[in-house]
Parts: C-alpha cells; structure tokens; sequence
C-alpha cells in the first residue's frame, strides 16, 4: 500500500529515553576503557561459581607524553556479580608510571588532566588517573584515586617520571 495514500495515521517509533541513555553509557564505558592493556593478574580469592577475585595488572600509555607508560595493578571483583559485570570493585590501587623510551611531548600540557579513566561498577564508580606536571622539577606527576557519584575514596596512590628538560605548559 502506498503510504501517501494510507488512512492510516503514521506510527512514530516508540520513545524509549532510557534505552539511549544506556546505549550512550555503554558506548563511553567501551571508549574509556579501551586505552588499557591487561599484561597480568593473579587470583586472590576462590569462588565457586564465577571467577575468582584477583589482582589485574593494567599498563597504560600516556596518550600525549610519549615514552611515558603508567603500571597500574588493582582489585577486580569474581563471583557471580563480577562475571555479569555488576560487581563494584574495591577503591584498591597502586600505580607506578616508567619512562620507556625517549619522552616526546607532543603539545604543551595542562598543569593538571586526567588522563585515563576504568571503571570499577557498571555506572558509579570508576579509577581516575590524573597528571600534574612539576615544571620546577621538570617532572610529571601521576596519581590514581576512584571516584564514585555520590561519594569517593581516599585511597590514592602517586608516582612521578622525571623529564630531565623543560616542560611546555598551557
């Protein structure tokens, strides 16, 4: 049947605000957490059914500091609640950020920037790891802490890499 001559009134697609907000969560979360390279994990905890506990070992490289690569090891929740990815993994994390190579900045840095961002519950809480630059020392700074919506942790851990030259700051 031609629609122009339908009697018929148009259908309009069904609104369903929430399904493209969680699409839109989804595909952020995907985005985020793609920058990070799993080298290791140890299990901490046996769990019957689901995976167990562990310890992961991230490394990540800074996206505008070449030859900068941050180690970051930290708690990942198994179980049932883990395996389906709605566990909320704990605020635990260390960091130790290496040069790896000659450091190139490719532009002039903010004095403070997160850098990288996992995270640690399918919506509220995530690991932040943020850089500060020291042009005093001619050092860059990175320090690692979870946030969550309502509420985040104390618990941080921070590491720094000396540059050896002047660093260009915006």
């Amino acid at each position: 049947m031609n629609p122009i001559l339908s009697t018929r009134p148009a259908r309009s697609a069904p609104r369903r605000p929430w399904l493209r907000a969680c699409a839109v969560a989804a595909a952020l979360l995907l985005a985020t957490s793609a920058r990070a390279e799993l080298l290791g994990e140890v299990s901490t905890v046996f769990k019957l059914i689901g995976p167990n506990h562990k310890i992961i070992v991230e490394a990540y490289d800074d996206p505008k500091v070449e030859g900068v690569t941050c180690f970051v090891s930290r708690a990942k929740t198994g179980g049932i609640t883990g395996a389906v990815g709605l566990a909320t993994d704990k605020s635990d994390a260390s960091i130790a950020c290496r040069q790896v190579g000659e450091i190139r900045i490719k532009e002039a840095l903010p004095k403070q920037e997160e850098v990288f961002s996992a995270r640690l519950s399918i919506l509220f809480k995530s690991l932040q790891i943020v850089r500060i630059v020291d042009a005093k020392r001619q050092s860059l700074v990175y320090m690692t802490y979870s946030d969550k919506l309502i509420e985040g942790s104390p618990k941080n851990s921070i590491t720094a890499v000396p540059v050896g030259k002047p660093i260009p700051v915006k």
